[in-house]
């Protein structure tokens, strides 16, 4: 029902994926920063994987939040797809539990869609280094870190697939395709990825026209703690990818 409204009226719902107490306060910040959008979501859904204490603390402190524990395999596509499940937007919008979005970061997501034939945009996704950045970390690898890198473009255009801390699907597209793999993805702490990915080219299989959009004013802020900027993650990560 999206593909026929223009970005003014498209309604959207928000997906955050959480699966440990220990973030709690990155997780409220990401909370906070979806209630201060310039363009309010429709909905903020809260999806928590397999960990009953953190679904009822959210529930207790956040009652304007829907919270969903994901029932499904394990790790960040079941909770996901939980998420999604729920949701009742036009698009639906993600951002992980440790990044921050800019105040207008569902405004210009939303922007994207004015084409009938773009079924997801992203944004950019801006590393928040825990102790900085260490001096031989290039940018273009910021990808291990889940961040956006040198070589993507710097204006709108169109992508093969989108990074998962900072972005939206028309609802309908998982409608038509399925939801996210549960057999690929980040389970915990393991550096394993590339659900979108694997989505991103299904979408494409099932709609050879259909487009992805990277939109780099729509900006999140990813935090990056300090053992993700050692040279044992580096290694771990480019190793899963």
């Amino acid at each position: 029902r999206g593909a026929s409204l223009t970005p003014g009226r498209l309604d959207v719902s928000v997906v955050i994926c959480t699966y440990t107490e220990e973030r709690w306060e990155r997780l409220a910040a990401a909370i906070a920063s979806v209630r201060g959008q310039s363009r309010p979501a429709t909905e903020t859904i809260v999806a928590v994987d397999h960990c009953p204490p953190l679904a009822r603390r959210l529930r207790t402190a956040f009652p304007d939040v829907v919270v969903v524990a994901s029932t499904g395999r394990p790790g960040l596509s079941g909770a996901r797809n939980a998420g999604l499940a729920l949701a009742t937007g036009d698009v639906v919008a993600f951002l992980d539990d440790d990044a921050t979005a800019a105040r207008d970061w569902l405004e210009r997501l939303a922007g994207g869609y004015e084409a009938d034939d773009v079924v997801g945009v992203g944004g950019a996704v801006l590393p928040a280094w825990e102790t900085g950045r260490p001096p031989w970390f290039p940018a273009e690898f910021d990808w291990v870190v889940g961040c956006s890198y040198t070589g993507l473009p710097r204006a709108r255009a169109p992508v093969r697939n989108l990074i998962g801390a900072n972005m939206s699907f028309r609802r309908e597209v998982f409608e038509l395709v399925g939801g996210f793999s549960e057999g690929l993805g980040r389970l915990g702490t393991r550096p394993l990825g590339c659900e979108e990915t694997e989505l991103a080219i299904r979408i494409r299989q099932r709609r050879p026209e259909s487009r992805l959009l990277y939109e780099p004013a729509a900006v999140v802020h990813h935090h990056v703690p300090r053992q993700r900027a050692r040279w044992r993650y580096f290694g771990a990560r480019c190793y899963a990818e």
